[in-house]
């Protein structure tokens, strides 16, 4: 398994956090559900930083390695300002009272 970190700095975008939450409602999360090679993609944001990034981890390094939908990207106006990849040691996941992982996070809780 590879996990990839991505970053933007959204200073020098004239999008914000709020404008990109509505991209995942409207496109994103649907597109990224369809890529070969995706185990899991969660999206981050750090308000207070004014920066927006992912975690996506794959199920090699080979599919972390495809091109993938480069559509955040086209709307931040420039490529992420902080791009790293590494080896996925170990995973497991915790009891919880969640139904899935699916459409969880701040775009969606704000229309539900």
């Amino acid at each position: 398994m590879r996990a990839v970190v991505v970053w933007w700095d959204l200073s020098a975008s004239a999008r914000t956090i709020e404008e990109l939450r509505g991209f995942l409602r409207e496109e994103a999360v649907d597109r990224f559900a369809t890529v070969p090679g995706l185990v899991f993609k969660a999206w981050l944001a750090d308000e207070s930083t004014n920066r927006w990034g992912a975690v996506l981890f794959w199920e090699s390094a080979e599919a972390a390695a495809r091109p993938i939908p480069a559509r955040a990207a086209e709307l931040i106006g420039y490529p992420p300002t902080h791009r790293d990849a590494f080896d996925v040691e170990a995973t497991v996941e915790g009891p919880h009272s969640l139904p899935g992982l699916a459409r969880l996070g701040l775009a969606f809780a704000e229309h539900a």
